[in-house]
């Protein structure tokens, strides 16, 4: 059975990056796409993310993601070139259809700050362990039930999925018939996702008493199994993101 986690394991230069590094990066990509508001500024942004993941060769694992956010792009293009209040100048026409520069924009902005927020997500979750990011976060001060929530997170959705692939196997076993139209996958949906669930919080519950067993409440002072070097151009990089962050709050004052 394969780990229950995103990350792919590759040798590439983002994946040598530290957790924290990746985390901080994060946070400025997507806060610069929000402070400023000029376009070629976020796909720029956009532009680093995506580039990081074909770096860190994930970015095939993204796709699918990418492909989940699609009604929703299409979604804010509708409503705003159709309904963005400052519409004014008229871009093209699909027959009765009228689509307005101004909403387009708007559109165009909103599409990318998703875009660059669910791509540098990936850069971190699909790049780094989970066991290190945690850690990494534990030796930096934040308590130990944080990280124990921050990895119980990581690891929910492969979780759930390696369960659901089980019990999926074990109800066609019985006879059940899980493919087919819409009606037949409906039928199907509640005897499986019910068992999901059940057997997640099953699962959670034991890994709670584990953790409990092997001393996790204790007020001791931690050791760590892994030892990790530290990343060597990590001051540099988080100067460089602590600088694009900064000058971009300075442009957006300024202009």
């Amino acid at each position: 059975m394969g780990a229950m986690t995103l990350y792919v394991k590759q040798r590439s230069p983002v994946h040598s990056m530290d957790p924290l590094t990746k985390i901080l990066y994060v946070i400025v990509s997507i806060a610069v796409t929000y402070i400023l508001r000029e376009l070629w500024t976020i796909a720029a942004m956009t532009a680093v993310t995506f580039l990081l993941l074909v770096i860190g060769k994930v970015f095939r694992k993204i796709i699918p993601v990418l492909g989940l956010s699609l009604l929703l792009i299409v979604s804010i293009i509708v409503v705003q070139g159709f309904f963005n209040p400052e519409n004014e100048t008229v871009l093209f026409e699909l027959g009765f259809l009228t689509f307005y520069e101004e909403g387009m924009r708007a559109a165009a902005l909103f599409t990318l700050r998703i875009l660059n927020m669910i791509g540098s997500f990936g850069v971190l979750i699909l790049t780094t362990k989970p066991d290190d990011l945690v850690e990494s976060l534990i030796k930096r001060g934040f308590s130990p039930r944080f990280g124990y929530i921050l990895l119980s997170v990581l690891q929910l959705i492969p979780q759930m999925s390696a369960t659901m692939g089980k019990i999926t196997d074990a109800q066609r076993s019985r006879g059940m018939e899980t493919d087919g139209n819409l009606w037949v996958r409906t039928k199907a949906f509640f005897p499986l996702i019910v068992p999901v669930v059940l057997n997640s919080l099953n699962e959670t519950r034991e890994r709670a008493i584990a953790l409990e067993v092997r001393g996790f409440s204790s007020k001791g002072k931690r050791t760590f199994l892994n030892v990790t070097e530290d990343y060597p151009y990590r001051h540099v990089i988080r100067g460089v993101l602590l600088a694009v962050l900064i000058g971009a709050i300075v442009w957006r004052v300024w202009t």
